[in-house]
């Protein structure tokens, strides 16, 4: 049998193994991010990662991460509360903690990411932007 050119690797990868693999990138990338390793998280954000959120709207791994880099000094983990798969679909709902010089706690954050071979292609995130808002904005 011929290969087909169009198929990537993972065409030939049961739909399990696939969510298997998605899930891990997907945590992978969550837990890198959410305790400031950007070089870590960028290594499973493909190029022409594209990413929408409430304060960043951006159509490349490079604009994602330097409008990213503000969270980078006040994040301090993230807490998974749920999580499922389709296939190269992952959502994540989970609790964000954050440590500013106005004060510390934690926001809900849902998140539906796209993947294509083992690497974030897009990314959408959603969360209560004045709570956010609140813990990085001095009083």
């Amino acid at each position: 049998m011929i290969p087909d050119p169009l198929k990537t690797s993972q065409d030939h990868v049961s739909t399990d193994q696939r969510a298997r693999t998605a899930l891990d990138v997907v945590n992978n990338y969550l837990t890198s991010f959410y305790v400031g390793d950007f070089d870590e998280a960028r290594a499973v954000v493909s190029d022409d990662f594209v990413f929408v959120g409430p304060f960043l709207q951006v159509q490349s791994k490079e604009l994602f991460f330097e409008g990213a880099e503000g969270l980078r000094g006040i994040v301090r983990g993230h807490r998974l509360l749920k999580q499922w798969s389709d296939s190269n679909n992952v959502s994540s709902i989970y609790d964000v903690d954050f440590e500013t010089p106005t004060g510390a706690g934690s926001i809900v954050m849902s998140e539906w990411h796209v993947l294509r071979d083992d690497e974030l292609v897009s990314g959408r995130v959603l969360f209560d932007s004045a709570a956010f808002r609140a813990l990085v904005t001095p009083s």
